[in-house]
């Protein structure tokens, strides 16, 4: 992503992504945000499935290697941030053990009051329209509310999201990975990365804020 002015709303994009869904969502978040003036942090976590699981999917081990000069996140990428915004596919209904395993990383920087009054946000990518999506958001929810951060959902804001239908995120279901990510769930993502930059943006102005 381009570099910014110093005083550009910063935002991270976080996921885990096997097969590719919710990094394609993860792209079209991180390229809108920085449309809308942001400076952009795009960060993958790393993989924790043995080589031999990743290579039995053909569709898994092709999106490992075409992502494999995706930097992986650091615990500093949510500090850097004022707004985090964080996907994962759905695992029976919870978020993916590689992404557990990232946000377990932030105790440190949660105790120092550092995932603090920050703008969250989530995404995901689920089998089945009702396979766990929105579950999977307000699991992700649960820990946003444990760093003290401000929870930014799209809600019904936009026609667009009354097309998505998912008031909580970008969700995204690939029919047990068929359906590549489409015009809907792109449009909701756009949706959802401009109303985080500016809100993220009216909490940095405040004072105390970042700026």
């Amino acid at each position: 992503m381009k570099d910014a002015d110093q005083d550009a709303v910063k935002v991270a994009v976080i996921y885990y992504s096997s097969t590719g869904h919710v990094a394609d969502i993860a792209h079209e978040i991180a390229e809108t945000a920085e449309k809308a003036g942001a400076e952009v942090r795009l960060r993958k976590v790393r993989e924790l499935a043995p080589r031999d699981a990743i290579e039995s999917n053909p569709a898994w081990a092709a999106h490992a290697a075409a992502s494999a000069g995706i930097p992986e996140a650091q615990v500093d990428d949510i500090v850097w941030a004022d707004a985090v915004l964080m996907g994962s596919p759905t695992r029976f209904g919870n978020v993916s053990a590689q992404l557990k395993q990232f946000l377990d990383t932030l105790g440190g920087a949660w105790r120092k009051g550092e995932l603090a009054d920050k703008v969250y946000s989530g995404f995901t990518s689920t089998g089945s329209p009702h396979g766990g999506n929105e579950s999977t958001l307000l699991a992700l929810m649960h820990s946003f509310h444990h760093f003290g951060g401000i929870v930014v959902a799209p809600g019904f804001t936009h026609p667009d999201k009354f097309v998505d239908g998912n008031p909580y995120g970008t969700a995204h279901h690939d029919a047990g990975g068929t359906a590549p990510v489409g015009d809907v769930t792109r449009n909701a993502a756009r949706v959802q990365a401009e109303r985080v930059v500016t809100l993220a943006r009216a909490v940095a102005a405040l004072p105390g804020g970042s700026r």
